[in-house]
């Protein structure tokens, strides 16, 4: 069955015609001019700003709070010869923030030291033990935050307390008491007013770096783009600016470490993009953090040493694969104990690495439809993430609780957690409260939203290019998404591992495209059959074999009728998770089931048609298996009667028990059929069977087979049969709706 996963909302169809005409000058078709002017984009001025991004445009980094006494107090330790250390995070942009930090400071000649906390000895954030480790043993006189430290209250008074100055870098949401550090450069700062709020870590630490070198730094903005792509901050204003020079410095890069990794993980470098990085990239440097010590990423990006870099690329590739593997394995566990009596989901389970239970969170909820909290218990405590759906804030639903908590954070989607194992039932139960009161439906989906519809028969590599003019893509400037419908399918596949992933080919008109929707591989029957299919499409170009295509990437699917499917052939297996109409059997609860498959027909049609009009089913697959297939045998002929009838007469008794598969073969009469036709017999007379011995009765009046019951009754049998085996599924569909 195909049930969309979110619900679709159409954005309103804006169009400016003078901006049409000013956006045709500057090379772009009426459709990117249509959700460009509907993205806020309404002049020749800022859509020329949008289109061609300048470093010009860049904001002086000195706005930002506390950044002339940060570049001061790091000039001074230079100057001085102090160690510094540079604290950042175990993720990519806390890995990028550190390397760009790290080759400005020794590009001024400082000396410094980087480390990246482990998420499991450290935790997020200044760690009071790591500061004085490095302040007593290594001699550490000025840290230097990246991408973290607003929150360290109790790190950062330790280090001061023993005369160490600590300058914070960071962009994550300010408390309400901030930390007593030397220096706070943070683009929300309530003391400054930065024209930018939505700087990544690492755009606050190429900030830091532009203003410690007096110019902008345009070889470290390959570390920006992938940690601001990374982070899914808004990519707007400047980060648009960096995002989109950084993605050139990456395609070119230098690094030998992020040559190594390319090349190692098939990525063409040539072709990089902003989903490079976020699908690509990303994934394996966060990888490092979330399952071991992140430190060597710093020596990726940063190291000459062709020899090193090329272990490190190879360890992070095998890090990642470790990585999706134990993903799987805590998904499948996770999902056995879904409870689905539940409006929310606390799964809890000894063993399971926390470095990925936010992955696994929103896997779940994708799947589900529900909000989703996955928690790892090792030493009576319970510690994880929590994925939302809309309908449901999580932070709101939460926040009154939080006694319940040793740790809580975060906001109405997404939020991580500790607390006593013990407490997990408590947990539970005021979700469901929660959700009661508010009358939510729990199963709400997500809201994806539609930029615009496509006609099949207009699209075209110019389209494409247009849109592709509007890149990079991210938060708040999503890549868009089309609405299509009114085509055909002209096939569907699996492929991929596993056969995992899906293409289809679609046409209108003169138009066709393909379609690759991933995961989506166990439905190509499905796809291949329905009919008034809509589809969620984003579109990309497809280059092989030296030939260029117009590719459609599916988002989501929804058909807006009765899906009905033909299962019958002996390849076509039954659909997983799907209540079975089973007439040899009882037959299933189906109260709450969108879908049914007819897996058998019994003789006795009204029993299926009476299902079908109590029923309100979204999707019916027809597999129809007929134990009996009168349609092939018919209800026998006047001629087969007669032979029957001059045969059996020949002989006093005659015992079916034993004779009849001989008889049948004789007359050539399929055994069915000659059963049926005896017992037409039996019915008019014609015939007594006592203890399974046939005698003909010679007595008997003559009458005409058509006064039979039984033979009324066969011969509904083959019509109806034959509906239901050869009909299509619509006919079959009206058939059993009749009244």
């Amino acid at each position: 069955m195909i049930i969309p996963t979110y619900n679709w909302q159409f954005a309103p169809q804006v169009e400016d015609a003078d901006f049409t005409k000013i956006a045709k000058k500057a090379g772009l078709g009426p459709e990117a001019a249509r959700l460009l002017f509907s993205r806020g984009i309404k002049d020749e001025d800022s859509l020329s700003r949008f289109l061609a991004p300048s470093l010009d445009d860049l904001h002086d980094p000195y706005l930002l709070h506390d950044m002339d006494k940060a570049v001061n107090r790091i000039r001074r330790a230079i100057e001085q010869g102090e160690f510094i250390l540079v604290y950042g995070d175990y993720d990519a942009d806390g890995m990028t923030s550190a390397s760009i930090i790290k080759e400005t400071l020794e590009q001024l000649g400082a000396e410094c030291l980087v480390y990246l906390p482990n998420r499991f000895t450290d935790g997020y954030g200044p760690n009071a033990s790591v500061y004085k480790y490095f302040i007593e043993q290594q001699g550490i006189s000025l840290i230097v935050t990246v991408d973290n430290g607003v929150a360290g209250h109790e790190a950062i008074d330790l280090a001061q307390s023993m005369g160490v100055d600590v300058i914070v870098t960071d962009h994550h949401s300010l408390p309400e008491v901030l930390p007593d550090a030397h220096a706070i450069v943070h683009p929300e700062h309530p003391e400054s007013d930065y024209p930018f709020k939505h700087l990544a870590g690492c755009g606050v630490a190429f900030k830091l770096a532009c203003a410690l070198l007096e110019e902008v730094q345009v070889e470290l903005l390959d570390l920006v783009a992938i940690g601001t792509i990374a982070d899914m901050v808004s990519l707007t204003d400047e980060n648009r600016i960096m995002v989109q020079y950084g993605l050139e410095v990456l395609r070119n890069t230098q690094r030998l470490g992020l040559q190594e990794l390319f090349e190692i993980a098939g990525i063409s470098s040539s072709d990089l993009t902003e989903e490079t990085v976020g699908f690509q990239l990303a994934p394996r440097l966060n990888a490092l953090g979330r399952l071991d010590d992140p430190n060597p990423a710093i020596e990726l990006l940063t190291g000459f040493d062709d020899e090193e870099v090329r272990e490190i690329a190879l360890m992070i590739q095998d890090k990642n694969e470790e990585r999706k593997e134990i993903v799987q394995a805590i998904y499948e566990e996770a999902k056995s104990l879904v409870d689905p009596n539940k409006s929310v989901q606390v799964l809890a389970k000894e063993g399971w690495n926390p470095g990925v239970l936010g992955i696994v969170a929103g896997r779940l909820l994708e799947e589900l439809g529900q909000t989703v909290i996955v928690l790892n218990i090792e030493d009576g405590r319970a510690k994880g993430s929590a994925r939302s759906i809309e309908a449901v804030d999580i932070f709101e639903a939460l926040n009154p609780h939080r006694e319940l908590f040793i740790a809580f954070g975060g906001h109405a989607g997404a939020a991580g957690m500790t607390l006593e194992a013990e407490q997990l039932d408590a947990l539970s139960e005021i979700l469901e409260t929660y959700v009661k009161d508010k009358g939510i439906d729990a199963k709400g989906k997500n809201t994806l939203y539609l930029d615009e519809e496509l006609d099949l028969e207009s699209l075209s590599l110019e389209t494409v290019k247009s849109f592709e003019r509007l890149a990079p893509f991210g938060m708040d400037n999503q890549k868009p998404i089309f609405y299509i419908r009114d085509f055909q399918v002209e096939n569907a596949r699996s492929m991929g591992a596993g056969d995992s992933h899906l293409k289809l080919k679609i046409s209108k008109g003169t138009a066709s495209f393909e379609v690759v929707a991933f995961g989506q591989g166990s439905k190509a029957t499905e796809f291949s059959q329905v009919k008034q299919l809509e589809l969620a499409v984003t579109l990309s170009v497809n280059q092989w074999n030296g030939q260029t295509t117009l590719q459609l990437m599916m988002v989501d699917a929804r058909v807006d009728s009765v899906q009905l499917f033909n299962i019958r052939s002996k390849s076509l297996e039954l659909p997983e998770g799907v209540p079975v109409l089973d007439f040899t059997s009882d037959l299933p609860e189906m109260l709450s089931s969108p879908a049914i498959v007819v897996k058998n027909i019994p003789e006795d049609l009204s029993l299926l048609k009476q299902v079908f009009q109590e029923q309100d089913f979204s999707a019916i697959y027809f597999k129809n298996d007929i134990a009996k297939a009168y349609y092939l045998t018919g209800y026998g002929t006047r001629e087969q009667f007669a032979k029957l009838y001059k045969t059996i007469y020949q002989f006093p008794e005659f015992d079916i028990r034993y004779k009849l598969k001989d008889l049948s073969a004789y007359l050539k009469i399929e055994q069915i059929l000659l059963v049926k036709m005896i017992q037409i017999f039996e019915e008019l007379g014609f015939v007594t069977i006592d203890n399974g011995v046939m005698k003909v009765n010679k007595d008997a009046d003559k009458r005409d087979i058509a006064e039979s019951q039984i033979y009324q009754n066969l011969k509904q049998t083959v019509k109806d049969q034959e509906m239901m085996a050869l009909g299509t599924v619509q006919e079959i569909y009206d058939f059993l709706m009749e009244k």
